[in-house]
């Protein structure tokens, strides 16, 4: 009972007011303005697919990594990490394609790589189209969330709200305030602060996650004071339980 009552005067003492996101609202339709959305381009170390059809659906076939739909589909089941059979883009920034070669694909939207790709299929193939995804297009979320995990985003555009959502929202023990994005540019990492409790954080450049962008969730004081607790009321509990048997077996 006494450790029931700790929790919940703990939770108790969470303010109401720092539980509620984008605070600031003035009227009941009210608009802010945003950041510019991110649009990922192709890096030295992604794994891209390139999917191509055509006219000809077993022409096509050759220009398509063979084992591609069979490995995902054996080891997307076991382990997410493993969809990412395609064409890995090498450190002077090209993929190697069948019959057409090299292409230097580094710095390229996918649109504008499916549309390289497309002309030079027009030699082999009737009315080429070209699809290119990056596989390996992964975000992680850590801390006071429910679900912590390395997420892998199919399309590629995700904010960091979309993100907290994977992750089924921050607890209540989560900070809003001070939620931290690490990001690496080059050969740095960044460390960037979101307070998620004001509006302001839609003009964030942090509020589009990159590729292999890192979401930090710290805890408030009330976790670290039921942690605490929970420490020092497990010897207690733990004697007055051992006291309890020692008596119950000696009547």
């Amino acid at each position: 009972m006494a450790i029931t009552l700790s929790v919940v005067s703990l939770e108790g003492c969470t303010s109401a007011k720092k539980l509620v996101y984008f605070q600031g609202a003035t009227t009941t339709d009210d608009t802010v303005n945003i950041a510019e959305p991110f649009i990922p381009t192709i890096k030295k170390g992604d794994i891209l697919s390139v999917q191509v059809s055509s006219l000809n659906a077993e022409a096509s076939a050759y220009f398509n990594p063979v084992s591609m739909a069979e490995a995902t589909a054996v080891t997307a089941i076991a382990n997410p990490l493993a969809r990412t059979v395609g064409y890995a883009v090498a450190d002077d920034g090209t993929i190697k394609l069948p019959l057409i070669g090299q292409l230097s694909v580094v710095g390229l939207t996918n649109t504008k790589a499916s549309e390289l790709i497309t002309s030079k299929l027009k030699s082999y193939l009737k009315e080429p189209t070209v699809n290119v995804r990056n596989l390996n297009f992964r975000i992680s979320v850590l801390g006071e969330v429910s679900r912590p995990a390395l997420f892998t985003i199919p399309n590629e555009q995700i904010t960091l709200p979309e993100a907290l959502g994977l992750a089924g929202d921050l607890t209540i023990y989560g900070r809003r305030d001070n939620v931290l994005v690490i990001r690496e540019e080059g050969t740095k990492r960044v460390f960037a602060r979101l307070d998620l409790t004001r509006r302001d954080a839609f003009r964030s450049p942090y509020y589009s996650l990159h590729p292999n962008d890192v979401v930090y969730i710290e805890p408030g004081k009330a976790r670290v004071t039921s942690v605490d607790r929970a420490y020092q009321l497990t010897p207690v509990v733990t004697g007055i339980l051992s006291l309890i048997a020692i008596i119950a077996t000696r009547r």
